[in-house]
């Protein structure tokens, strides 16, 4: 049994709070305001704390430090329904272990207060500034949160996402607010350098490794004490995979040409836009290098799973293009008919279009006659219609299914004693289940054209259908 302290104001909150970890066995007290709680904090001596950012009287995120200086040891999860880049900003710089969205279900808050009290300290971190990252949508939210984490370490990092869903952002705030952020990031797009020049670029090369060379400093030691941004790392050839792999374990590098190796003080930050697992399958990628830089991980996601965010993105872009009055806005017709296209560039290409809208509109508002075209040769105009639509839809409903997965998963061990050796049988029950419904739907009920669509023969389909 742990002591845990529960603070906001929605009674409803803290009764279903209170209820879902009393009957897991917890010592539970709940308030209203900072200052009750601080009071409770007090004589209760609380082993973890569910804090609410929006309290009456004082802020959540303000009395963190007099709660840390109560319950030193007691990590701290801010709650808050108002979730954005800043407020992932300040909970983390002010101490907090994690921080969760409303709206949450019993599961996420089941598993986020079971994995703290395993650990019992306190996962402290010091969150990066916006920086170009923007959005109040819940799956960028889930991003503010793991580059505040990231930020906080000094592990590798592997982000990874679509081309132009803002990786190198991603980056450079993880840089600027981690320990090295007084030192330099140097950043290369591996994809860019030509393969001759790759590990004289990477590495250096000393006096006289080839035909009237200089010594000459690469960019890892550019980067030392600081962070080497490595971009399309997918990319590298078998040779430099194997480089990279030593200095990682090794933190020292050997320039072309030289015969000692040279130690450096770097943090290593990847990006790509592949799937990297599916690269170490075929044998394209190093499986070690991968468990390497993929220590910590940041998704990106494609600007069609967060549609909502678009009107705070044009916003942004306007308020930095150089072709912008200082009055000028976007129409609801213009948003709408953003939403309506598909992005292949993703946020990238269409801060790209509202650089020219903004141009076209000469100071007024933008309009959807002022969007420029698609990009030629980039398939689907819109969402509703093309290749490229169908293909992004494909992807959106993957990442869906494998976010369903998590959650399902996450349900189903929520219980106060989970049987052992069921999870994957009953997962398959689920799914294939429905996955024989849909078959049998789509063919009207037809066996034989449901087992075809499904890869089986037709009596291990009729196996698996209900007697009777």
């Amino acid at each position: 049994m742990n002591r845990i302290l529960i603070v906001d104001d929605e009674p409803a909150i803290g009764w279903s709070l209170g209820e879902l970890l009393d009957d897991r066995g917890h010592a539970v007290k709940t308030a209203a305001s900072a200052e009750e709680a601080l009071e409770i904090c007090r004589r209760f001596a609380p082993e973890l704390i569910l804090l609410d950012v929006r309290l009456p009287g004082r802020d959540g995120l303000a009395a963190i430090p007099d709660f840390r200086a109560l319950a030193p040891t007691a990590p701290i999860v801010v709650m808050t329904a108002f979730g954005d880049l800043d407020t992932a900003v300040r909970a983390v710089e002010a101490g907090a272990a994690e921080y969760l969205v409303k709206p949450f279900d019993s599961a996420q808050v089941t598993t986020i207060v079971d994995r703290l009290l395993e650990r019992g300290a306190t996962a402290t971190a010091s969150a990066p500034p916006p920086g170009g990252l923007v959005g109040s949508s819940a799956v960028m939210q889930r991003v503010f949160a793991r580059v505040a984490l990231a930020a906080s370490s000094d592990l590798p990092v592997l982000i990874t996402g679509d081309t132009g869903t803002g990786k190198e952002l991603a980056a450079r705030a993880i840089h600027a607010h981690s320990a090295r952020r007084s030192g330099p990031l140097v950043a290369v797009n591996l994809a860019a350098l030509p393969p001759a020049l790759v590990e004289g670029e990477l590495f250096g090369h000393a006096k006289g490794a080839f035909s009237g060379a200089t010594a000459r400093d690469g960019l890892f030691a550019s980067a030392d004490r600081g962070v080497l941004f490595l971009d399309e790392v997918g990319d590298a050839a078998a040779e430099v995979q194997a480089r990279l792999l030593r200095v990682l374990d090794a933190r020292e590098i050997l320039p072309v040409g030289a015969s000692a190796p040279r130690p450096v003080d770097i943090r290593v930050i990847a990006a790509t836009n592949r799937d990297l697992a599916a690269d170490v399958a075929a044998g394209r990628f190093r499986a070690d290098l991968l468990h390497r830089l993929r220590v910590f991980s940041v998704e990106m996601p494609p600007l069609s799973a967060r549609l909502d965010d678009i009107p705070a993105l044009v916003a942004h872009f306007l308020s930095a293009s150089p072709g912008c009055g200082p009055l000028q806005a976007a129409s609801d017709g213009f948003l709408a008919a953003v939403r309506a296209r598909s992005w292949p560039g993703n946020v990238r290409e269409l801060k790209a279009a509202v650089d020219v809208a903004a141009v076209i509109a000469r100071g007024g508002t933008l309009r959807p006659e002022h969007l420029p075209p698609p990009i030629p040769g980039a398939a689907g105009a819109t969402i509703a219609g093309g290749t490229n639509a169908s293909a992004q839809g494909v992807a959106t409903a993957e990442a869906r299914l494998e976010r369903a997965i998590r959650d399902w998963v996450a349900a189903q061990l929520g219980g106060t004693a989970p049987r052992e050796g069921w999870l994957h049988e009953d997962f398959l029950k689920a799914a294939e289940a429905t996955l024989i419904d849909e078959a049998l739907a789509r063919t009207a009920g037809n066996r034989t054209a449901a087992a075809k669509l499904l890869g089986l023969d037709r009596s291990t389909l009729r196996g698996k259908l209900p007697r009777g």
